[in-house]
This record gives structure tokens, sequence and C-alpha cells, in this order.
């Protein structure tokens, strides 16, 4: 663990310094998760300390860190640690970040080769500091991965590029990952607060531009509940992302990361998604996963599988 583990948040956040603390509630019994323990997770976590390699698992404080590392399922987050935007749910440090590191792609290659993945998932940080937001580097980071382990599938989770041309989206999916990412992460109505940097219009429409670019290429996106929405607000993105024809969507509570970040509103009960999930499928997503402890990369691999499926099957190949 660094140093800037251990930073009060207000080290960590300093963009979060003014806000008054927030009270933490008690999380009910169905998202309580076990620490880490396993030899499997040892040696995943081994690995990513000896390529240098920092994970959204860590750094975003991800519950499911234990089951996916045991699993030897990781997600690599590229272009260092530090974020040019100031999200108030988001536990990833924010400042000014580093220059890339240009033998980064091939350690991402050569962890996922050694781990012996068979989905991998890739994302990042913001970089408003780059000309491209970082695409090439993402770009790089696939052909790498598809020269080292060519018979990975691997997920982009990108950032939306919001100051860049459009060339940097063309970038990444002309590297052709199999599924391509990008989270609406709240209803529009909470973008101010929760979001200020991003616009949920454009986050929506790069989504939309990903499928005109390449109509065989995956679409993904999620949302967080919990953080003071209306149900009908999030039936409504719903019906957004199939206006933008994403394939998959993924649902999960927000947990707050600590008393200066966006308050709990409440802690979703299971039955409640399960709601979700059913009007999600209704609505024509191929797949769906909706659940206190869903987050964009769990069981990213067998969802992928199963998305992939419910393709064919809907072309009648299968």
């Amino acid at each position: 663990m660094s140093p800037r583990d251990l930073s009060a948040p207000e080290q960590r956040h300093p963009e979060k310094a003014h806000r008054p603390d927030q009270t933490q509630p008690k999380k009910p019994f169905w998202i309580r998760v076990k620490a880490p323990t396993s030899a499997e997770y040892r040696k995943t976590r081994d690995i990513m300390r000896e390529n240098r390699l920092v994970t959204v698992c860590e750094e975003a404080g991800c519950p499911n860190v234990g089951e996916c590392w045991s699993q030897g399922h990781a997600t690599m987050m590229i272009m260092g640690e530090i974020c040019t935007r100031g999200c108030t749910f988001c536990n990833v440090a924010t400042g000014r970040p580093a220059a890339l590191d240009a033998f980064e792609p091939g350690r991402v290659a050569h962890a996922v080769e050694k781990l012996g993945l068979n989905h991998v998932v890739v994302t990042s940080v913001d970089r408003d500091d780059l000309d491209d937001g970082g695409a090439a580097h993402f770009a790089q980071t696939i052909r790498a991965i598809r020269h080292r382990a060519p018979d990975t599938t691997i997920e982009v989770l990108t950032p939306d590029f919001l100051r860049c041309p459009p060339s940097a989206l063309e970038t990444v999916v002309a590297a052709r990952p199999d599924v391509f990412n990008h989270n609406l992460e709240t209803v529009p109505g909470l973008y101010p607060e929760v979001r200020p940097g991003a616009r949920y219009f454009h986050s929506l429409r790069l989504l939309q531009r990903v499928k005109e670019l390449d109509p065989g290429m995956f679409t993904k996106s999620g949302i967080m509940v919990g953080l003071g929405e209306e149900r009908q607000a999030v039936l409504q993105v719903m019906d957004d992302l199939r206006s933008a024809d994403v394939d998959f969507l993924t649902i999960g509570q927000y947990l707050q990361p600590t008393p200066k970040h966006h308050a709990v509103a409440r802690f979703v009960p299971p039955e409640e998604f399960d709601a979700y999930a059913k009007s999600a499928w209704g609505k024509g997503f191929l797949m769906v996963s909706a659940t206190p402890l869903t987050r964009s990369s769990y069981h990213a691999g067998e969802d992928f599988a199963r998305m992939r499926a419910a393709r064919e099957a809907r072309l009648g190949r299968v």
C-alpha cells in the first residue's frame, strides 16, 4: 500500500476539501462482502505489482476485488492514477497527471498474458490535459494485448473525450476492442452535482457514434443508483441508451468512498434491482446486470459471452 492510500481524504481529494462531511449510513447485509485473503487473490495482486500497474479495483475501492482477483480477473487502469476531473462520487485522486508511460501498454499485455485472461477490461482516468484524451494510448494498449494474448477478448471503459476532436473516438474504435463501454454514471438531473465536468447528452452521443463507426461492435454503459435519483429517471436513461443502440446495461449501488463524497441517499434493496433488470430486458438490451454489487467490470467476461450468444440468437445463427 502506498503513502497515497493512507492520506486523509482532503489530501487525496483536494477539490472536495471544502465540502461538508456527509453521513455514511451503515451498509445493509446485502452489501457486505468478505475481506480478500485467498492465495489466488495474492497471486493477481503480485502480478499487478510486478508490472507496476494500476487497477480500478483498488483505486475505486470496489467491493468485489476479493472475488474478482481470486478468479484472476482485474480491470487495468491506464494513463496513471491521477484524474483531471473531480466527480463527487469517485474515489480516484484528482490533480495534475504525470506524462504518459510509453511502456505501459506492453506491461498491461504482459500481465494479461501471465494471468491467462479470457477477457480483460481496460479503463483509464480522464486525461483532459492530452489533446486526444489518451485515445492513442488506449489503441496502443489494445494492439499490445492482441499481440501478446490474441485469444483474449478486450473491453475498454473509456472517458468521454469531451474536449477532444472526433478523431479521438475514431482512434479507439479503429483499434477494434470487442466491447466499447462508457458509463453515464447517473441520471441527467444529477449531473451538475455528481458529474459536473461531464455532459449527459455528449456521453450518450459518444455511445451512439461508436455504433455508427462500427455497427458490429458491442456497446455498454452503466449507472449507479442510491444517489437520489427517481425511478422514472432511471427508466428514461434506459430508453435513451436503447435509442443509441447500446447493447449492455449495468446498474449497481453507489457506495460513498469518504465523508467528503456525495452522500448515499439510500441503499436500494435487491428486489428493486430485480425490477430494474426486468424493465431493461423488456426494452431490448442484449445483456443486463442489475444487482447491488454490480460494477462495470464485474463478471464482464461471462456477461460478454452471454451477450455475444444473445446477438447470434437474434440473428438466427444458433
